[in-house]
C-alpha cells in the first residue's frame, strides 16, 4: 500500500525549521526491516480517543485530515508498517497502539515512514505515564543521585507504603527504579527480533514490573518481514513532564544529553538520528517556570556540535489545535468539545490534530536527518 497524502498544516515557521521539502523514497535494501524506536511517558503512548477521530472525520471541517487514512468508510490497516506497544500489543499500524487502546502520534509518524521506505517498517513503542528522565529512563552514564537524595527517596516511599499498609520498599529496590526504562527499550528490541548481530544491555533483576517481555518471532509472525533482518532506523523522544518536579528540570539539559548519547552506544549506531517533540503543552500560552526550562534544554540539542545533523528538536507548542484549546474551557456545556479533545492539557487535550502535527512534523524531522545520511 502506498498512498497518502500529508494534509495536516503545520505553522509556517515550523515548516520552515524541520525542512519539509519531500525527498525520493531510499532503494530497497534486501533482506531488512526498518525499526524506529517511540520512547517517552503519557503523551509518547497517544491518548486520542477513536470517538474523537470517528466524529472528526464526519464533520466536513476536519475529515479532508484523515482521507489518506481511511478507504470505503473504513480506517486503513497498513500491510508494510507495523507496531509493538509495550511488547503485548502488537501488529499492522492502524488506530489503537495508544494507551488503553486510544491512539498517538505512531499512526501518522508510521504512515509517512511507511510511504517513504521500500522496506517494511516497524515502531517499537516503549513509554508509560509518569516516567521521567531523570529516574526511569535515566542513562547508565548520568550514574546515581546522591546517597542523601537516594534516603530521602526511600523514607518517602516508605513513609508512601505504611499508610497504605503495603510492604516497605528497601533501597536497592529504590535503585533499580534509575534506569529501568532505559533497559526496558532494549528488552522490547530483544523481543522483537534475535537477529540484530548485536548483543544488547539486559533487564536487571526485577525489572520489567510494568509490562511483562514475551519474545516475539516477527519475522515469522508476519509474511511481510520474512527472511528480513531488523535495521534501526531512529528514535523519536516524546517526554518531560514528570521533570518538572524535585529540580530534576535543572539537570534535563545534561541528562538527555547523556541518554542520546548512551543509547547510541548501546545500540552500536552512533549517528542514528533521534527526533525530540519538545514540551509544548502550553500551546498558545508562553511556556514558564519548569517546563521553559525543560523546553529550552530539549531545543538546546540543535545546539550540540556532535548533533548536527543527527538530532533534531522542535517546538510541539506551535502546532497547538487552538479549537481543542478553546473548547476545552466550555466543555462542561458546549457538546462540540468531544469533537475535538477529551483530555486535559498536559496530555494536549486529547485533540487529534494535535497529535497527528506532531506525528507530522515528528515525521519530517526523521526524514530530513534521514536524508541527510543519505537514506
Amino acid at each position: 500500500m502506498r498512498q497518502i497524502s500529508f494534509l495536516l498544516s503545520l505553522a509556517t515557521t515550523v515548516s520552515a525549521f524541520l525542512g519539509a521539502a519531500p525527498f525520493a523514497p531510499a532503494a530497497e535494501t534486501a533482506k531488512t526491516y526498518k525499526v524506529f524506536i517511540f520512547a517517552g511517558q503519557s503523551n509518547a503512548q497517544g491518548k486520542i480517543n477513536k470517538a474523537t477521530l470517528d466524529a472528526q472525520v464526519q464533520d466536513p471541517k476536519t475529515r479532508d485530515l484523515y482521507k489518506h487514512l481511511r478507504k470505503d468508510g473504513q480506517w486503513l490497516v497498513r500491510d508494510d508498517v507495523f507496531a509493538t506497544y509495550q511488547n503485548n500489543r502488537t501488529g499492522p499500524l492502524t488506530l489503537g497502539f495508544g494507551s488503553s487502546g486510544r491512539t498517538g502520534s505512531e499512526l501518522e509518524f508510521g504512515w509517512m515512514m511507511g510511504e517513504h521506505f521500500e522496506e517494511p517498517v516497524v515502531i517499537v513503542k516503549t513509554c508509560q505515564g509518569g516516567i521521567s528522565l531523570y529516574q526511569g529512563f535515566r542513562p547508565p552514564s548520568a550514574g546515581m543521585p546522591s546517597e542523601e537524595k537516594l534516603q530521602a527517596q526511600l523514607a518517602a516511599a516508605q513513609a508512601r507504603a505504611k499508610s497504605r499498609k503495603q510492604p516497605a520498599p528497601t533501597l536497592e529496590e529504590i535503585k533499580r527504579q534509575y534506569g529501568e526504562w532505559y533497559r526496558l527499550i532494549f528488552s522490547d528490541l530483544r523481543a522483537l527480533s534475535d537477529n540484530w548481530g548485536r548483543t544488547l544491555p539486559p533487564l536487571k533483576e526485577g525489572d520489567g514490573q510494568y509490562y511483562n517481555i514475551k519474545a516475539r518471532n516477527w519475522e515469522k509472525d508476519y509474511p511481510a518481514l520474512a527472511g528480513r533482518k531488523p535495521e534501526l532506523a531512529g528514535v523519536v523522544w516524546f517526554q518531560g513532564w514528570n521533570d518538572q518536579y524535585g529540580g530534576a528540570e535543572l539537570e534535563y539539559e545534561s541528562n538527555l544529553k547523556r541518554f542520546i548519547t548512551d543509547l547510541r552506544k548501546d545500540l552500536g549506531t552512533p549517528n542514528l538520528p533521534f527526533v525530540i517533540v519538545a514540551m509544548g503543552q502550553n500551546g498558545s500560552k508562553p511556556a514558564a517556570g519548569a517546563m521553559l526550562t525543560i523546553r529550552d534544554a530539549q531545543m538546546a540539542m540543535n545546539d550540540v556540535s556532535e548533533f548536527k545533523d543527527n538530532v533534531r528538536a522542535f517546538r510541539s507548542d506551535l502546532l497547538v489545535d487552538k479549537d481543542a484549546e478553546r473548547l476545552h474551557a466550555e466543555r462542561q456545556k458546549n457538546p462540540e468539545w468531544k469533537t475535538y479533545g477529551s483530555d486535559d492539557a498536559y496530555h494536549y487535550y486529547g485533540s487529534a490534530i494535535w497529535y497527528m502535527r506532531i506525528g507530522h512534523a515528528a515525521g519530517e524531522a526523521m526524514l530530513d536527518l534521514l536524508k541527510k545520511q543519505g537514506r
